[in-house]
């Protein structure tokens, strides 16, 4: 895959929780990106939830220009400020957003971003041969363990 990918926090946090950040490089190597509020977020998580302070190293941190922090500060504030920022700078750099909020994928679409979530990514794992589907259904047994509301509960159902 070509594009970059801006991961939000709740994408991050599933991963980490399965211990399989690895899988998302896997399937986009250095290509792999968030935001600086995204990185907050996630930070708040590893103090209030217990996630992994080292799943993440490679992750690249974007920087977001004046324009974006603008298109950002202009979306609804129904969206959180990760989201926000993922969403501006997908928006500006034709990048893919992955989030599992309904109102940031809606929004997402809205505005032409294209969107994948935890489950999506989960799927591309199996296609590309990252995981097995059992190991990828393990993976999302951990991460609704863990609070995550996943809108399907087999990889089979898909």
């Amino acid at each position: 895959m070509s594009r970059f990918i801006l991961l939000d926090n709740t994408v991050l946090s599933n991963f980490a929780h399965a211990r399989l950040s690895s899988t998302v490089f896997s399937l986009w190597g250095n290509q792999v990106c968030t935001t600086m509020e995204i990185i907050k977020e996630y930070n708040a998580g590893i103090l209030s939830a217990g996630l992994p302070k080292s799943g993440w190293r490679r992750l690249k941190v974007i920087q977001q220009t004046e324009e974006e922090k603008s298109f950002g500060a202009n979306l609804s504030t129904g969206l959180g400020a990760g989201e926000r920022s993922c969403l501006a700078v997908a928006h500006a750099r034709g990048a893919i957003f992955a989030t599992d909020d309904l109102f940031a994928r809606e929004t997402a679409k809205k505005h032409k971003v294209p969107v994948i979530g935890t489950v999506g990514i989960l799927m591309e794992c199996i296609r590309t041969n990252i995981l097995t589907p059992t190991r990828a259904q393990n993976a999302l047994n951990v991460m609704i363990t863990n609070g995550y509301r996943s809108p399907v509960e087999s990889i089979g159902d898909l």
